[in-house]
């Protein structure tokens, strides 16, 4: 007998951020596998009696290794169940969903995506402003600020990163930024790039912090929270000029 997986995106941390179809998956669930960030009010959608386990991952924490969380899927799944994999975000950006995938593939358990808002998403709307702009920001960028090993990745597209006419935002990126800033700006980044700190987008935790990418080694150094932080830099990281924008192209 064979359940069935929900890959279920939870958004930021907002439980009304959540898609009406993620809270029905929610609601019909025997067994939930969650992230962390998932965690709190959003898990009150669940049904009394399922199995709620937590699978988080947290820099700097114990945290489950991933063939065990692709494996309770697998068993879960096994039993009849129908099970939720509520992960934050959405599952698609720096999520590892691919991993999980791959073993209920061949595990022949079927399985179903459920796109959520991404912390980016969140964040600009938190700071009121676009992540895109006619002219000036027509492009928008998500990288990763640390590779498996908790380090800056490597071969990473250095001119691409410094173009300072598009919208870049780093997920994860709050312990390898003063690293990767030389590199940004040896490959022609303008120092003055406006840039956007965002804490805990959307919960009781959120902060924002306004700058430039030259300023955020410090800025970042000097955050004392175990809240997830996002950067973004480009030219809509800067409120006042966001107000500036183009009318037409």
């Amino acid at each position: 007998m064979s359940g069935f997986v929900s890959f279920v995106s939870s958004g930021p941390g907002d439980p009304e951020l959540l898609t009406v179809k993620a809270v029905k998956r929610l609601e019909a669930a025997d067994a939930v596998l969650f992230d962390d960030l998932s965690s709190g009010p959003i898990l009150s959608h669940a049904r009394a009696d399922a199995d709620l386990v937590g699978v988080g991952k947290r820099a700097g924490r114990p945290s489950p290794k991933q063939d065990h969380v692709s494996q309770l899927l697998v068993e879960y799944a096994q039993s009849g169940a129908h099970v939720v994999r509520l992960k934050s975000g959405d599952s698609g950006v720096f999520g590892r969903l691919e991993e999980e995938l791959l073993a209920l593939r061949k595990a022949g358990i079927g399985y179903e995506i459920i796109p959520g808002v991404t912390a980016a998403s969140a964040a600009a709307a938190v700071a009121g402003i676009p992540l895109t702009r006619r002219l000036t920001a027509r492009r928008l960028q998500f990288i990763t600020g640390h590779d498996v090993t908790g380090g800056l990745p490597d071969h990473m597209n250095l001119a691409a990163l410094a173009d300072a006419e598009a919208t870049t935002v780093v997920y994860m990126g709050k312990r390898t930024f003063a690293a990767l800033l030389p590199l940004l700006v040896q490959a022609g980044l303008p120092a003055q790039t406006p840039a956007l700190v965002a804490l805990g987008v959307s919960t009781a935790a959120q902060e924002l912090h306004r700058g430039t990418v030259e300023a955020l080694p410090d800025l970042l150094a000097g955050i004392d929270s175990a809240a997830p932080v996002l950067i973004l830099y480009g030219p809509l990281a800067d409120a006042d000029e966001a107000q500036t924008a183009p009318k037409s192209e």
